[in-house]
């Protein structure tokens, strides 16, 4: 049994190795070399494809998308954004009307993208082709591009939702559709890999060359997706996107919203999944951070038994986590609250950029007293961590800023950071001081974004 999707139209049987990449299928197997290899890690958009499911339509790296992941699917690469007949998109005229491609190595990636936004009606264009890496036009024609073809009408070839049915059937064995049965599969197989959204493990592969048998895709197991929120919780299963979690948390904790956004292009966010940000156990991984703060509890299930803990606890030492062979994360959960989190991402690059740390701030003052203090770093140690003595520092006492001085100190205390290429450690340890006087102002009302300019 092969992997059954759509290509621009045409349904395929294929079957290749599960890790062999949609990229490297297309270039390789089908001769479609529109779709580019550029960074071959999910940075630049070189490769961007579209997806379709019953779901709608996604933007995603072809580079480190696997094969199987595309089961039940409909795939458009940039030859098939044009019409059968050869009649243009109106991105693709609106990029020749508006001298949008110089060289020309980026600009499928970026018809691709934009064709895909065309489609769902977005206009955040400065957002929407964030992840697509321009080096020669500049993107201001190529912007120019875009919101010239906006009031177009989406050309009836680009409508896959239709044919979805032609590839329906029988889900292969190394792809569960339900947490049950993923929970028996990873007790029979506790040395397997799990591939969740792959924009880590698809490194593994690309960049590592390294053979992950046995695997098993989690992209079917639909009671793994989705966000439920109570009166009192809101619960977000593993599988859950990034792209699915921002408005979620822009509603609630709008900073943690600009961090998902910052951290993770569109191609990203609609791949990456909660859990597997958790469960790589990066140590600049960026919402961990943020959750720990908002004082979050992780859900785990080894075959039928399930047991929960601090998200904080998880994380023993560099690429060590609490997780027995054949357990895998299930859910993460906090609790609801009263908006007091903010979350600061420090990394070279502003957007799409790992960080050289990232600090998540939760305090709470009642009466002008500190009453609960919850602060949590990544990029400061091997491991994703609370800053215990700090906030020991701050509670009980008046929320003042000789307070918050007075416990710039007690950094030194929890984090010994390392020097590598992203930063020194001398500059993350005065960074992470500069940021809890950062949310002091914060909090308190003055401006504090580095995106405002004022005389």
């Amino acid at each position: 049994m092969g992997t059954r999707f759509i290509l621009n139209g045409v349904p395929q049987d294929v079957t290749e190795a599960p890790t062999v990449t949609l990229l490297d299928w297309l270039r390789e197997t089908r001769g479609l070399t529109g779709t580019k290899e550029g960074c071959n890690e999910g940075d630049c958009g070189a490769c961007t494809v579209m997806v379709t499911d019953e779901n709608g339509a996604r933007a995603l790296n072809a580079c480190i998308l696997f094969l199987p992941q595309l089961e039940g699917k409909a795939v458009r690469t940039v030859e098939g954004i044009a019409g059968p007949d050869g009649a243009l998109h109106p991105v693709q005229q609106a990029m020749i009307d508006h001298h949008g491609s110089q060289c020309g190595f980026c600009t499928p990636g970026f018809v691709v993208s934009m064709a895909v936004a065309h489609l769902n009606g977005a206009r955040d264009f400065d957002n929407q082709l964030a992840g697509n890496l321009c080096r020669c036009t500049g993107y201001a024609p190529i912007i120019r591009a875009a919101e010239a073809a906006a009031d177009a009408p989406v050309p009836d070839w680009m409508d896959d939702a239709g044919a979805l049915e032609e590839v329906a059937g029988p889900v292969p064995p190394y792809a569960p559709e339900t947490a049950d049965a993923l929970a028996e599969w990873y007790a029979a197989n506790p040395d397997g890999t799990l591939v969740a959204g792959a924009t880590d493990v698809g490194l593994w592969v690309t960049k590592g060359l390294r053979d992950l048998a046995p695997v098993a895709f989690l992209n079917n197991c639909t009671d793994l997706k989705g966000i439920t929120v109570t009166d009192d919780t809101i619960r977000i299963g593993a599988m859950t996107t990034l792209t699915d979690l921002l408005p979620v948390m822009a509603e609630r904790h709008p900073s943690f919203a600009e961090l998902i956004r910052r951290y993770g292009s569109v191609q990203v966010r609609n791949a990456a999944t909660v859990g597997g940000n958790i469960a790589n156990g990066s140590p600049i991984g960026d919402s961990p951070p943020a959750l720990i703060a908002l004082g979050a509890t992780l859900h785990l299930r080894h075959g039928d038994a399930r047991r929960e803990m601090p998200l904080e606890d998880f994380f023993l030492d560099y690429g060590k986590q609490d997780r027995a062979p054949g357990e895998f994360v299930e859910a993460v959960s906090v609790p609801v609250q009263p908006d007091r989190l903010r979350c600061y991402k420090i990394s070279k690059r502003f957007d799409q950029d790992i960080s050289a740390l990232c600090g998540c701030f939760n305090l709470t003052v009642t009466d002008g007293i500190v009453t609960g203090a919850r602060i949590a770093f990544g990029g400061m140690a091997g491991i994703p961590k609370r800053a215990a003595a700090v906030e020991a520092a701050l509670l009980g006492k008046p929320w003042t800023l000789d307070t918050v001085t007075a416990a710039l100190p007690r950094f030194a205390e929890d984090f010994t950071p390392l020097s590598d290429m992203r930063a020194s450690s001398g500059y993350r340890l005065r960074t992470a001081q500069g940021l809890l006087i950062r949310y002091f102002h914060d909090i308190s009302g003055a401006p504090a974004s580095v995106l405002e300019v004022a005389p």
